[in-house]
């Protein structure tokens, strides 16, 4: 019988600064209390979630396993401390500072991919001597290999 992760997170898997968090949370999941789906995946369909696409571009959506939907600083939030990480959010946790990080982690959703490349991040890139693909951040599969 497989258990059901705790929190979905839902990435964006086109976004370097993305991928690598979305990396590090896999490094922390041992027990695999976190899923992770990339929204960037050909065919990935947002209905499941109840969402559109073009919110889950705004800003991290997770979904937990009672199905309750989370959004950008609570979804981080729920993922630090399902990976026995809390402490490092601690401070989104301050009710006084939400609205500023909330304000500054919509800002910096808003424009992940120039801060990606500002930051000197980039994709893995997988070449098959014809084209030259983004590999997933978790399989060896390219996007356009997924179904």
């Amino acid at each position: 019988m497989t258990r059901m992760p705790a929190l979905t997170l839902y990435f964006d898997g086109l976004c370097p600064f993305c991928v690598a968090q979305a990396r590090r949370l896999k490094r922390w999941n041992g027990a695999r209390r976190v899923a992770f789906i990339d929204i960037a995946q050909a065919g990935f369909d947002p209905s499941t979630l109840g969402v559109e696409m073009a919110a889950l571009h705004r800003e991290l959506h997770g979904k937990t396993g009672d199905g309750e939907v989370l959004t950008g600083l609570d979804c981080m939030i729920a993922a630090y401390t399902l990976l026995g990480r809390g402490w490092m959010v601690w401070p989104l946790r301050l009710r006084p500072l939400r609205p500023i990080l909330t304000w500054l982690y919509r800002g910096f959703a808003r424009h992940r991919y120039r801060i990606s490349k500002r930051l000197g991040m980039g994709l893995p890139v997988q070449c098959d001597g014809k084209r030259c693909d983004i590999g997933h951040p978790f399989t060896n599969a390219r996007h356009g290999d997924r179904k």
